[in-house]
C-alpha cells in the first residue's frame, strides 16, 4: 500500500474523527493504528513493532522541542507563581482600555516575535491572556490571532528557523542558493500576507464571521469560554519587571543561541548563522539559561521562596504534558505516512508529474497540493521538503518568475494546510498557548484560513497567467473589500 492512494487515509480519518468527536488523542491514535496496519498488511505483531519504532524515533529525533516546552512551561509556572503574570494583567488594564487595543498588542507582540513560531505561540500565550480575559475576548480568538502571528510571520521573515528550512529544502545538487530564492518568494507568499491584513481589518472595525463570531457571542463575554485552563495562580509578589526581565532574557538567549549554533563565532554572517543554525537546539540552550536568570532575579529578591521555585518546575512540567502527548501522536502520524513506510510523498509527487498541466497553471496548483498534505500530515516543514524539489525539477532548475511565484505557493498552502489541520504541531501550540480548547480553536480558525485561501488561489491564477504583483496587489485590495462588506451585511441584518 505504499505510494497509493492508500497513503493518505491515516490522516484524513484522524483528522475526520477529531473534527467530529472532538478528541484528539483518541484520534490521532486510530490513524497510526490504520497507518502501521496497512503498512504491515495487517500484521499486528509487525503493526505494534513499527508503532513502537515510529514514535521512539520520531521523540528522539524531536526531543529538543520536547525540553524546550518542558523548559518554557517551567518559565511560565515560575512567572505566573511569582505574581508576575497578575502584575502585568494589571499594568495592562490600567493602560490598555480598549478590546481593540489588546487585540493590536497581541498581532504586535506576535509580529516581534518572529524567530521561531514554537516560540512566538507559547510565549505570546503566557503573556497576553491575562489582559485578553480582562477585556473579555475568548480564547478562541486569542488562539486565532497567536496561530496567524506565528507561521505567517516566520514564513515571511528572513531571520527565522522557517526561512532555514525553506532553505535547506532544495536539492544538494542545486546551483540556486536556497535564502536567496527564499528572499525573493516573499512578496508572493500570499497566504501569509493576506492573513496579517485580515488580522488587522478583524480588529480595527471590530467584528468576526462564521463560527468565530458564534464562538466570540457564545463565550467572548466571559472566561467560560477558557476550555482547559492549565496556568498556576501566583501568590507571589512579583511585578511587571519581574515578567519582562525573563521574557527579554529569553528573546536574547535564544536569538543568540541561533547565531551561536549557525557558526558566527567561526566567521559566518548573521544571515548565514541564522540560516545555518539549529533552531530546535537553541531553544533549549535559551530557555534554559532563561530559567538559570529567573532564579537569580526571583529568590534573592524573595519575590519567591526557593522551596516555590523548586515546586513551580514541576507544574511547569505537568502543564506541558497534554501539547507532548499531542505532538508525540502527530509526530508518529507523520512518520507513518513518511518516506520509509507509506509514503504520501511519493504518492502526491507521482500525481503531480504525470499530469499535464499549463505552466500557467502551475502555482495554483502547487498551492492546493501543498494545502492538501501539510493538512493531511499536519507538518509544514515536511511539505517544503516533497513539494519543494518537486518544483525545482518541473523547471529543470532554470530559474525564473513563475518558479519563484511556485516556491511561494508551496510554502503558502503549507502554512494554511498547517493551520486548518488538528495534527499541526503549531496549531496545537497555539491552542496550548492561549489554554483554549484545541477543537474549538480547530474549528473557529477553519473558516478564516479558507476565506484566505481562496482568495490566494485567484491571486495565484493571477501570478501564473498574468505576472506575481499583480496578484499581489489584487488580494491587498480585495482582501479588506470583501472582509469589510460582510462587516456591512452583517449591521445590515
Amino acid at each position: 500500500m505504499e505510494g497509493t492512494i492508500w497513503a493518505v487515509v491515516p490522516p484524513i480519518l484522524a483528522i475526520t474523527l477529531a473534527l467530529i468527536s472532538k478528541e484528539v488523542y483518541f484520534s490521532l491514535f486510530a490513524g497510526i493504528c490504520a497507518g502501521v496496519l496497512f503498512y504491515s498488511n495487517f500484521s499486528i505483531s509487525m503493526a505494534i513493532s513499527t508503532t513502537v519504532d515510529i514514535m521512539s524515533q520520531k521523540v528522539s529525533g524531536n526531543i529538543c522541542i520536547i525540553i524546550f516546552l518542558v523548559l518554557l512551561g517551567m518559565l511560565v509556572s515560575l512567572m505566573s507563581k511569582s505574581g508576575a503574570t497578575r502584575a502585568y494583567g494589571q499594568w495592562a488594564s490600567n493602560n490598555i482600555k480598549t478590546k481593540r487595543g489588546t487585540l493590536l498588542a497581541t498581532v504586535a507582540l506576535g509580529v516581534l516575535i518572529f524567530v521561531d513560531d514554537y516560540f512566538n505561540c507559547l510565549t505570546v500565550g503566557t503573556i497576553m491572556s491575562p489582559l485578553t480575559d480582562k477585556q473579555k475576548i475568548s480564547r478562541a480568538k486569542l488562539a486565532y490571532i497567536i496561530d496567524s502571528t506565528a507561521a505567517p510571520i516566520c514564513i515571511i521573515s528572513p531571520v527565522s528557523s522557517w526561512a532555514a528550512a525553506v532553505s535547506s529544502s532544495l536539492p544538494e545538487n542545486s546551483s540556486l542558493d536556497g535564502f536567496v530564492m527564499f528572499l525573493k518568494a516573499i512578496p508572493y507568499n500570499y497566504y501569509a500576507i493576506f492573513t496579517i491584513i485580515m488580522l488587522f481589518v478583524l480588529i480595527i472595525f471590530d467584528f468576526d464571521f462564521s463560527r468565530m463570531r458564534n464562538y466570540e457571542l457564545k463565550y467572548g463575554t466571559s472566561i467560560t469560554g477558557i476550555e482547559s485552563d492549565n496556568s498556576i495562580k501566583g501568590g507571589g509578589n512579583g511585578t511587571v519587571y519581574d515578567l519582562i526581565v525573563p521574557i527579554a532574557a529569553l528573546i536574547i538567549f535564544c536569538v543568540g543561541s541561533m547565531l551561536y549554533t549557525g557558526g558566527i563565532l567561526d566567521g559566518n554572517s548573521v544571515i548565514d548563522s541564522f540560516a545555518n543554525c539549529d533552531s530546535a537546539f537553541s531553544l533549549v540552550i535559551g530557555s534554559f539559561f532563561t530559567i538559570i536568570v529567573t532564579a537569580i532575579l526571583y529568590i534573592p529578591r524573595k519575590v519567591i521562596n526557593f522551596m516555590e521555585f523548586a515546586n513551580s518546575l514541576p507544574e511547569g512540567f505537568k502543564a506541558m504534558v497534554p501539547a507532548i502527548l499531542i505532538l508525540t501522536f502527530a509526530w508518529t502520524l507523520s512518520g507513518v505516512c513518511g518516506d520509509d513506510y507509506l509514503q504520501i510523498g511519493t504518492y502526491v509527487s507521482g500525481i503531480i508529474n504525470n499530469s499535464s498541466l499549463s505552466f500557467a497553471l502551475i502555482p495554483a496548483i502547487f498551492f492546493l497540493v501543498a494545502l492538501g498534505l501539510a493538512f493531511s500530515t499536519g507538518t509544514s516543514w515536511g511539505t517544503f521538503s516533497i513539494l519543494l524539489p518537486i518544483v525545482f525539477a518541473v523547471f529543470n532548475a532554470n530559474e525564473s518568475n513563475l518558479m519563484i511565484i511556485s516556491m511561494s505557493a508551496v510554502m503558502a498552502g503549507a502554512v494554511c494546510g498547517d493551520h486548518i489541520s488538528p495534527i499541526s504541531d503549531t496549531t496545537i501550540l497555539s491552542s496550548t498557548g492561549a489554554q483554549c480548547s484545541h477543537i474549538e480553536h480547530v474549528n473557529t480558525q477553519i473558516p478564516y484560513a479558507l476565506f484566505v485561501a481562496g482568495i490566494s488561489f485567484v491571486c495565484y491564477l493571477l501570478g501564473g497567467f498574468i505576472n506575481g504583483y499583480v496578484g499581489l496587489i489584487v488580494g491587498i485590495i480585495a482582501t479588506p473589500v470583501i472582509l469589510i462588506g460582510i462587516h456591512k451585511k452583517q449591521k445590515a441584518n
